[in-house]
C-alpha cells in the first residue's frame, strides 16, 4: 500500500518518522515535508515531532557508526531530490546490514546522498569567503542565498571569527536566520525580511570595497571563465562588489552614489536576479 508520511520539515521531524516507521512496523514510500506536500491520492500518515524519540534513534545511529549518524544529519541539510526517502533507506540499511556497506562508495543507497554532502561542503566553503557584512547600529548583518542549508555548518566559522560582535545571517532561500550576540548563537525561522539601506559611513565603505575590487584587475589579463569558476555566478547576488548603484545608496540620502571607476580596472557585473523559494525551518 502507498503511504506518504507528513513531517514538520525538521531533522527531529525526521527522525520522528523513522521512529514511528518502525514501531508501526510499515514502510513509507514517501517523507515529505508540511510545505512541500502535494495532494495524495494515497493514504496519508502526520507524524507529529517527538524529540524524546527523535534522540532515541540518533543515538541508535551514531553507536553503529558516528560516520553514518553524521552523514545522514549533514545529507538533511542538503538539497537532495527525495532526501528524506533517501535518508530514510540509508537509515534502514545502515540497521540491517551494519555499518559495512559505509565502505563501498558505490552502493547505490550511498552514492546520491554522498554526492550531495560533497556539494554541501563546497557552499560552506565557498561561503566562508564570499559572505559580505553590513554594519548596521553596531550589528553586522550579510544575506546568502545557497542552494542547501548551509547555517547550521557556517555557525561555528562566523561564531569564532567574529565572537566579540554582534551578528545575523539570512538565508534567503530556506528563509533562516543565525543570530549570535554575547557568546550565544541560534538557528530561527524569519520568513519576511527586507535590510535596511546602509549608512552613511556604510555606504562610503561599500564604494570603498567596490574600488578596491575594480582596482586590483588587471584589463589586459581578464579571464572570465576563471572568475566564474573561482567564484560562481550564483554568489554574485549577495557579494558587494557586484551589485548596482541603489545598492550604495545611504539611508535618507536623496540619490544614489555612483561606485567610483578604477583605472584600468575591471567593473563588477550587473546584479542577477535570483528567486528565493521557501523551505522548512531548521531544528539543529
Amino acid at each position: 500500500m502507498e503511504l506518504t508520511y507528513l513531517y514538520d520539515g525538521s531533522f527531529d521531524g525526521f527522525l520522528s518518522c523513522v521512529f514511528e516507521s518502525y514501531r508501526k512496523q510499515e514502510v513509507p514510500t514517501a517523507i515529505e515535508s508540511d510545505e512541500d506536500s502535494v495532494p495524495a491520492l494515497f493514504s496519508v500518515c502526520a507524524i507529529e515531532t517527538n524529540r524524546a524519540h527523535a534522540q532515541r534513534v540518533y543515538r541508535g545511529l551514531v553507536r553503529r557508526s558516528p560516520d553514518a549518524a553524521r552523514l545522514i544529519w549533514h545529507g538533511f541539510l542538503t538539497c537532495l531530490p527525495q532526501r528524506e526517502l533517501r535518508l530514510y533507506q540509508a537509515i534502514a540499511k545502515l540497521l540491517q546490514d551494519g555499518p559495512g556497506f559505509l565502505c563501498n562508495l558505490a552502493d547505490e543507497t550511498l552514492l546520491p546522498i554522498r554526492k550531495a554532502v560533497r556539494h554541501l561542503y563546497g557552499e560552506v566553503e565557498h561561503l566562508r569567503g564570499f559572505v559580505r557584512f553590513s554594519e548596521m547600529d553596531g550589528v553586522l548583518g550579510a544575506e546568502i542565498e545557497p542552494e542547501d542549508r548551509v547555517l547550521p555548518l557556517l555557525r561555528g566559522h562566523f561564531c569564532a571569527r567574529c565572537q566579540n560582535e554582534r551578528f545575523f545571517i539570512y538565508d534567503r532561500t530556506h528563509r533562516e536566520v543565525l543570530l549570535y550576540a554575547d557568546g550565544r548563537a541560534v538557528i530561527a525561522p524569519l520568513a519576511n525580511f527586507q535590510m535596511s539601506p546602509p549608512s552613511e559611513e556604510e555606504a562610503g565603505y561599500r564604494l570603498l570595497w567596490k574600488r578596491f575590487y575594480d582596482t586590483v584587475a588587471i584589463r589586459e589579463r581578464s579571464n572570465p571563465k576563471c572568475r566564474r569558476t573561482q567564484m560562481p555566478m550564483r554568489y554574485w547576488n549577495t557579494m558587494t562588489e557586484f551589485q548596482g548603484p541603489e545598492y550604495f545608496k545611504a539611508k535618507r540620502s536623496p540619490a544614489a552614489s555612483q561606485a567610483p571607476g578604477a583605472q584600468g580596472g575591471i567593473p563588477a557585473p550587473a546584479t542577477l536576479a535570483i528567486s528565493a523559494p521557501s523551505a522548512p525551518a531548521s531544528a539543529l
